[in-house]
C-alpha cells in the first residue's frame, strides 16, 4: 500500500488529529486516494469548495433569494458550518485567497472536525496559502509521468508497506467494498482510533522525532504533534499495542520529509582508538551486534536516509539553494500582483459608485441592502408600495487582483574584441525567453552599449518573428560606455513601471568601463561613473542581476552588481541556454 493511500487511511480514522492532506501534481494514484476519501466519508458530510467563494456563502449569512421572496431577512448557514465533521476538498488550492485561508483555518483552530483536502495543480512558484498546509499532516507529491491504470488491471490486493503490518484490499472502481486492515469489521466506526490518544508513543519515539525533526531543519511546532497523532494512529490502526521503525519511517516520509528546509550533514565517526599496548582487544560478542541494532543515534541515520531517499531529486535542488522544499516562490522580478476593476482574480467587494470603469456587485449590494428593507419601509409609512429600497450607501463594487506583465531587460556589453560572443549569448537568450514569453506572461527588452553610447536594440515586445528580425545583425565592437548602459537599463525600467510592468534588468559585463558619461575616454572617470550610475539604478528598487561573462571573475563586475543592490553571477562558458537559465531562475523562481 503506497504511503498516500495509508495516510488517507489514518485521515479518515482521525480527521480532527491529523488536519487533512496536501495533494500535489495530478496522477492516477491522487485520483485512488481521492476516491477512498470520499467512500470512508460517505456518511458524513462531504463538500467542495470553490477557491473563490463569497465570504457568506463560506461562513454563513443573509440568503438574499429567500430574504427578497419572503419580504424579512432569512439566514443560511455556511459552507464550514455544514461540512464539520466530514470531509472539505479544495480544487485549485494554490489560487486560494487569504480572506477564504483564514476563515478556513479559524474554523480548524475552534474545532470544526473536518478533514480539509489541498487539490494543488500548480507551478513550483505556486503554493496553497501556509496557513493551512501547515494545518494539515500529511504532504503528498504525486508525478504526472505515473502510468494511469485502467479499471481491468487495477490492483486487487496490496501489501502494507509494513513488515508486521496486515495486507489491505484495494477495490477497482465502481466494485463496493473498502479499504480496511485485517482484522477490523467493516462496520467497526472509524472514529475509535480517536480515543486511543497519544498512549502509544512513549519518550524515546518522540525524542526520534525531535532528532529528525531538528536534523531537517522543521521549526513549526504542528510538524511535531502531527507526527506523535500519525505514529500512534498508524499502529492502532493495524492493531498493534507497540510501535515499530517501519511507522517512524513512514511518518518520517510523509509527515517531516516534506517540510524539509535543510539536508542534514551527517559526520563521519572517527575509528576507535586502539587498545592500550599490552592488551589485545575482546573478540566481538554475541551482545554487541544486539547493541548495534538498538542503538537511537544509529536509528535516527537510518530513518533520516529512508526520509532522504524519499524526498524528490528536484526537491533536494531547492533546498540546497535556501529555499524550502514546499514554499518555493516566485523571486521579486516576476509580475507583481495589483488591484484591477475589470479582470483578474476576484477580490472582495468594496463600497463604491459604479463608475471609471468599476462595475456594480450586484450580490453583495442586495446583501448590505437586505436588512433595512423594514426600517426603510417603515421610515416612508405604512402605506409604502413595498419594493426593494436600495441607497447610495449600498452600493458596492467588484474589485480583481491581477499579475503584472512582467518585462526582462538585457543590458550587453557589445565593446571589444569579445562583442560577438556576448551578444550571441545575449541574442540565444532573449529568444529562448520570448518562446516561454506567453506562459509566463512577459516580454523582453535588449539594449547594447558600445562606442559612446547605449542603444535600445529591441524595444519590449513578446513577438518572437520581431525579436529574430531585430537582431540578426547586431553591431559590436568599440569602447565600453557602462554608465551609460546602466542609466539606460534604469530609464527603461522607470518608464514600463510606470506603465504598470514589473521590470527585471540582467547586465551583461565584466564590469570594466572605459567611456565616462560624456562619452570621454578614461578608465578612472568612466569607473566612478559606472558606480554613480549602479548607485542611481540601486534607489529605484528594480530588481537585477549582473552575469560576469568574462573568462575569469571580475571584481570591478562585483562592485557595480554591489552598488546596483543586485545579484552577482559569474558564468565564464555561459551560452545562451545557461544566460537564459540563470535569468529566469532569479525572475520566475525557476528556469523555463
Amino acid at each position: 500500500m503506497s504511503d498516500a493511500l495509508l495516510a488517507a487511511d489514518l485521515l479518515a480514522a482521525a480527521p480532527a488529529r491529523l488536519g487533512g492532506m496536501w495533494l500535489r501534481g495530478p496522477s492516477a494514484e491522487r485520483d485512488a486516494v481521492l476516491a477512498f476519501l470520499a467512500e470512508e466519508f460517505a456518511d458524513r458530510p462531504v463538500r467542495r469548495l470553490p477557491v473563490h467563494i463569497d465570504e457568506e456563502r463560506l461562513c454563513g449569512g443573509i440568503d438574499v433569494a429567500s430574504s427578497l421572496s419572503a419580504g424579512r431577512r432569512i439566514e443560511q448557514a455556511g459552507l464550514l458550518e455544514e461540512v464539520a465533521g466530514g470531509l472539505l476538498v479544495v480544487p485549485m488550492a494554490e489560487r486560494m485567497s487569504g480572506m477564504v485561508a483564514g476563515r478556513i483555518a479559524q474554523a480548524m483552530d475552534a474545532g470544526a472536525g473536518f478533514a480539509l483536502v489541498l487539490i494543488d495543480d500548480g507551478g513550483e512558484e505556486e503554493v496553497p496559502p501556509v496557513s493551512l498546509t501547515e494545518r494539515v499532516a500529511f504532504w503528498c507529491a504525486f508525478s504526472s509521468q505515473e502510468p494511469k491504470p485502467s479499471s481491468a488491471v487495477f490492483p486487487s490486493e496490496v501489501e502494507g508497506p509494513r513488515a508486521t503490518g496486515s495486507a489491505h484490499v484495494l477495490r477497482p472502481p465502481g466494485q463496493t467494498g473498502k479499504l480496511i486492515p485485517s482484522g477490523r469489521p467493516a462496520g467497526q466506526p472509524r472514529g475509535s482510533a480517536q480515543t486511543e490518544g497519544g498512549r502509544l508513543v512513549g519518550q524515546e519515539h518522540r525524542q526520534t522525532l525531535a532528532n529528525i525533526t531538528l536534523a531537517l531543519g522543521i521549526d513549526s511546532a504542528r510538524a511535531m504533534l502531527f507526527a506523535q497523532a500519525a505514529l500512534s494512529l498508524s499502529a492502532q490502526i493495524d492493531e498493534r499495542d507497540s510501535i515499530t521503525d517501519d511507522d517512524i519511517q513512514f511518518v518520517a516520509r510523509t509527515v517531516l520529509g516534506p517540510r524539509a528546509t535543510r539536508i542534514p550533514q551527517q559526520a563521519e565517526e572517527p575509528p576507535p582508538p586502539p587498545p592500550p599496548e599490552g592488551e589485545e582487544e575482546p573478540p566481538p560478542g554475541d551482545n554487541d551486534g544486539e547493541d548495534e541494532q538498538h542503538d537511537p543515534d544509529q536509528l535516527d541515520d537510518l530513518i533520516l536516509a529512508a526520509v532522504l531517499a524519499s524526498i524528490p531529486k528536484d526537491v533536494l535542488a531547492r533546498i540546497g539553494e535556501g529555499r524550502s522544499a514546499r514554499r518555493a516562490t516566485g523571486a521579486g522580478g516576476a509580475g507583481r500582483k495589483r488591484a484591477s476593476q475589470m479582470r483578474g482574480r476576484p477580490l472582495g467587494a468594496r463600497p463604491g459608485l459604479p463608475r471609471g470603469g468599476a462595475r456594480l456587485a450586484l450580490i453583495d449590494t442586495l446583501r448590505t441592502a437586505v436588512p433595512w428593507q423594514e426600517i426603510r419601509r417603515q421610515q416612508e409609512g405604512m402605506d409604502a408600495p413595498k419594493r426593494l429600497r436600495i441607497r447610495k450607501g449600498d452600493l458596492r463594487i467588484r474589485r480583481f487582483e491581477e499579475r503584472a506583465e512582467a518585462l526582462t531587460i538585457f543590458a550587453v556589453d557589445a565593446s571589444g574584441s569579445s562583442a560577438l560572443a556576448r551578444l550571441a549569448e545575449a541574442k540565444g537568450a532573449v529568444e529562448l525567453m520570448l518562446a516561454q514569453s506567453y506562459v509566463k506572461r512577459a516580454q523582453v527588452a535588449l539594449i547594447a552599449f558600445r562606442g559612446t553610447s547605449a542603444e535600445l536594440l529591441l524595444p519590449p515586445t513578446r513577438s518572437l518573428t520581431r525579436a529574430k528580425k531585430v537582431l540578426g545583425e547586431l553591431p559590436g565592437g568599440g569602447g565600453t560606455p557602462l554608465a551609460l548602459g546602466l542609466s539606460a537599463a534604469a530609464e527603461l525600467a522607470e518608464t514600463q513601471a510606470a506603465r504598470g510592468r514589473t521590470p527585471f534588468v540582467a547586465v551583461l559585463t565584466d564590469g570594466k568601463g572605459n567611456i565616462d558619461k560624456n562619452g570621454q575616454p578614461g578608465r578612472a572617470q568612466a569607473g566612478e561613473d559606472a558606480l554613480a550610475a549602479a548607485r542611481r539604478f540601486a534607489q529605484s528598487g528594480t530588481q537585477a542581476v549582473v552575469i560576469d561573462i568574462s573568462a575569469r571573475p571580475q571584481p570591478e563586475a562585483a562592485a557595480i552588481a554591489a552598488a546596483m543592490r543586485a545579484r552577482y553571477l559569474a558564468l565564464p562558458r555561459a551560452d545562451a541556454r545557461g544566460v537564459e537559465r540563470a535569468v529566469s531562475a532569479l525572475q520566475f523562481g525557476k528556469a523555463s
